[in-house]
């Protein structure tokens, strides 16, 4: 990924994920970036592949949550090399420094997802579907 590269989520996943409650899709984000707050001080090369093939597990279940498909794939991508045939710490390390670009990237999503979250049409829209 290049730094210009920008990712986005995908919303519509997330409002359907949350039956189109905008309310509930920020509670979700919320919980994302909770997640991220525990589960990435795991994605290091250093410990034993276990460890962070299962937080890049958890990972990749948090961002298909949210829509984040890139980071979900490279989630996957770590899960499966530290499960199958764990490379060496310098292969680890290229592995989960790409997720943790995601990971940086995601969250700056995160922020935009949030703003386009509380438009008031949007809200407005949502209440009169209720």
């Amino acid at each position: 990924m290049s730094q210009s590269e920008r990712i986005d989520l995908d919303l519509d996943h997330l409002l359907s994920m949350t039956g189109g409650d905008p309310d509930l899709a920020e509670e979700v984000l919320d919980i994302f970036r909770h997640q991220v707050e525990i589960w990435a001080r795991m994605l290091d090369s250093r410990a034993p592949a276990e460890q962070w093939a299962d937080a890049a597990h958890t990972l990749k279940g948090a961002a298909l949550s949210i829509g984040a498909a890139e980071l979900a794939e490279s989630c996957q991508k770590a899960e499966r090399a530290g499960r199958d045939l764990p490379p060496s710490q310098a292969g680890a390390a290229l592995l989960l420094n790409e997720v943790k670009d995601l990971i940086a990237s995601t969250l700056e999503a995160c922020g935009r997802a949030s703003y386009a979250l509380s438009r008031p049409g949007l809200r407005a829209s949502n209440a009169s579907n209720s």
